[in-house]
């Protein structure tokens, strides 16, 4: 036993153990140091930080989208506004089994596949706790059977909300415009212009025409609620709020009671006018026919009206005084006659004898005059007043092709007119230059002779057409076009002027104003191309007819339009200013395969002219000559001059 004990060393075990327990206090008091200094850090160092955080899962910002603005004509007839509709919205948050309250809701109001995938649309890019629409546009029948029943239908409400509307339907449809749902597309362009925050709770983007254009003024600024939600995402109340501001109102240049004489004059006919103030540069009537319905595009349009638009050999959706490309035609000749006025080729009192066609130099070919045998003898004014193609084919030679398009080049062919609405193309003014690049080869002189007459590659749009005519009419001073006149802040109530831009001014000499002046009134006259188009008018009238070939015709085969396709006809153009000596009006119709511009489309423009100047409304007639044509239909493509493009891309719902 006494072996035993002198084995064991108290002291030494003593000293371990108050050892151990020194390191373990130590590493315990790391520890604790450790955990005081993460708590400093989290609770003071990044308590803004964490602050932020534990207040947004508290709160949450609602957008308030706001009210688009308006958009008037001249008169202040209203063409596009907002009215307030019934919609049956579900509150998902609120719901325990959301497939079975629709398929509930179902047996009360129709709801179908496009009103189901909207809502699934909608539902993904919204808060929980945010209503989203299952069906809109409820009449009273349906929302009086749902309020009946609205005690089995917890999270599930009937609200109004406000939807763009255009009173006018198809009228005036590529001028306006149309909203649609924003899209990815739009999304990315949002994004880029750094304007996304502010479409927070919108639904709807201008997508053509003014509606595009002036998004930025007619959207108006978002506004928000500040609203306080608990841990299963539901609203519990609302904390503050900031209304949004409404975007500002529209005036138009446009006239809405001429547009709606413009196309009624076209009838079943395809075509598109323009008419400009030539000294200001206001646009007076915009119109493409066939035109469309806005309103089949602010929900999302279906998909059968989408295929019958979208297939259409008539393509109602192309806007074709911005985008659609033809030959000029003869209404070329009196800026073909100006450029050889100014350059001095032409002056009075020279003359021709026009024996019915004209021949190059050691050449065979002959380049026929529309009338066979001639006109006899031929002056300036004479050619322009009867027609002339001869005089303008040895006219265009003598000039030259540089010279020819240099200087037509000023009254706006060949470049965009500047117009405020998207999608305007440049046509073409042919050069050496371009068909060295387009097709490698060289210009030839047959070339220069058709292009003095408006044929040959030469390709403009009516809007170019009108524009080019508003300058003759205001003797070389080329003003902007636009189509908003005003722009009024919903905040303040104070409107903005749009300011009259000169885009450019061209040095004309006043006796060759006058010669072409003096041309274009004769057409208008006894003798004159488009005699009828003037008759008994009570004002006086400048104008130019035009007949562009749609598909070219061999040397000796004589052209006989009943022998001939419809959509392969010759279209008809026709560009007039008026009263000639102080002009208000300027325009420019083209009738898609209309034949002659005198008959096709002189009686639009003059109807046109009549209710602009005299106030006289004409009686509400259909063309003689205007027959219906399919909406869609199998037939060949038409002629390379005719306006074909691919729609523009729509969101629809199948």
């Amino acid at each position: 036993m006494a072996y035993s004990n002198e084995l064991k060393n108290h002291q030494n075990e003593l000293h371990h153990f108050r050892l151990r327990l020194t390191v373990l206090g130590f590493l315990v008091l790391i520890a604790f140091s450790v955990l005081v200094s993460r708590f400093y850090f989290l609770q003071i160092n990044r308590y803004d930080y964490y602050q932020t955080l534990a207040e947004n899962n508290r709160i949450s910002i609602v957008p308030i989208a706001p009210n688009r603005g308006l958009i008037t004509d001249r008169n202040g007839v209203v063409l596009a506004h907002n009215f307030f509709v019934y919609t049956l919205e579900i509150t998902p948050s609120k719901i325990a089994d959301l497939e079975s309250t629709i398929a509930e809701l179902a047996q009360l109001v129709e709801i179908n596949s496009v009103d189901l995938k909207r809502f699934k649309k909608l539902k993904a890019q919204s808060h929980s706790f945010e209503s989203v629409p299952i069906r809109t546009h409820l009449n009273e029948v349906e929302a009086a059977k749902f309020a009946v029943n609205r005690y089995r239908f917890p999270g599930v409400e009937i609200k109004s909300r406000l939807f763009r509307h255009y009173p006018n339907g198809k009228m005036g449809a590529h001028m306006i415009g149309y909203i649609g749902r924003i899209n990815d597309k739009d999304l990315v362009k949002l994004a880029e212009n750094d304007v996304l925050s502010n479409y927070k709770g919108s639904d709807h983007i201008g997508k053509t025409g003014i509606e595009q254009s002036y998004e930025a003024e007619l959207h108006g600024t978002t506004g928000f609620q500040q609203v306080e939600i608990d841990a299963d995402g539901k609203a519990v109340r609302v904390l503050s709020s900031t209304a949004p501001v409404s975007g500002n109102n529209l005036v138009l240049s446009a006239d809405i009671k001429l547009q709606e004489i413009a196309e009624t004059a076209f009838g079943e006919r395809r075509g598109a006018l323009v008419a400009i103030k030539p000294s200001t540069g206001e646009v007076l009537a915009f119109v493409s026919m066939p035109t469309f319905d806005s309103n089949l595009f602010v929900d999302g349009i279906d998909t059968e009206n989408w295929k019958l638009l979208n297939e259409s050999l008539d393509k109602p959706l192309i806007n074709r005084p911005l985008r659609g490309i033809y030959p000029p035609g003869s209404t070329f000749k009196p800026f073909t006659a100006l450029a050889g006025l100014e350059a001095g080729k032409r002056e009075p009192p020279f003359s021709i004898s026009d024996a019915g066609y004209f021949m190059l130099p050691n050449s065979s070919h002959r380049y026929r005059d529309w009338k066979p045998g001639g006109h006899g003898n031929v002056d300036m004014r004479r050619a322009i007043t009867i027609s002339c193609d001869t005089f303008f084919y040895g006219l265009a030679i003598e000039l030259g092709i540089e010279k020819l398009t240099d200087f037509v080049r000023h009254f706006g062919f060949g470049q965009k007119s500047g117009i405020d609405i998207a999608g305007e193309v440049s046509g073409l003014l042919p050069t050496p230059e371009w068909k060295q690049r387009r097709f490698k080869q060289p210009w030839y002189k047959g070339e220069t002779v058709i292009v003095g007459i408006g044929q040959g590659y030469t390709l403009a749009t009516p809007m170019q057409l009108a524009q080019a005519t508003a300058i003759l009419a205001n003797k070389g001073v080329a003003m902007r076009p636009h189509l908003v006149s005003s722009i009024t802040n919903s905040k303040t109530g104070i409107s903005k002027v749009s300011t009259t831009v000169v885009n450019n001014t061209i040095n004309l000499k006043d006796k060759n104003l006058e010669i072409v002046n003096l041309g274009m009134i004769d057409v208008t006259l006894p003798g004159g191309t488009a005699a009828s188009v003037g008759a008994n008018a009570g004002y006086s009238i400048a104008a130019k007819t035009g007949t562009a070939q749609v598909i070219g015709i061999k040397q000796n085969e004589k052209y006989n339009e009943r022998l001939v396709n419809e959509r392969h006809r010759d279209h008809a153009l026709f560009i007039a200013y008026a009263p000639a000596e102080n002009p208000t009006i300027a325009l420019a119709v083209i009738v898609e395969n209309g034949g002659h511009g005198g008959s096709a489309a002189g009686p639009i423009a003059r109807k046109v002219m009549d209710y602009y100047l005299l106030g006289k409304l004409p009686a509400v007639d259909i063309p003689k000559d205007a027959k219906p044509l399919p909406l869609a239909t199998n037939n060949a493509a038409a002629g390379a001059s005719q306006p074909i493009e691919n729609a523009p891309e729509e969101e629809h719902y199948d």
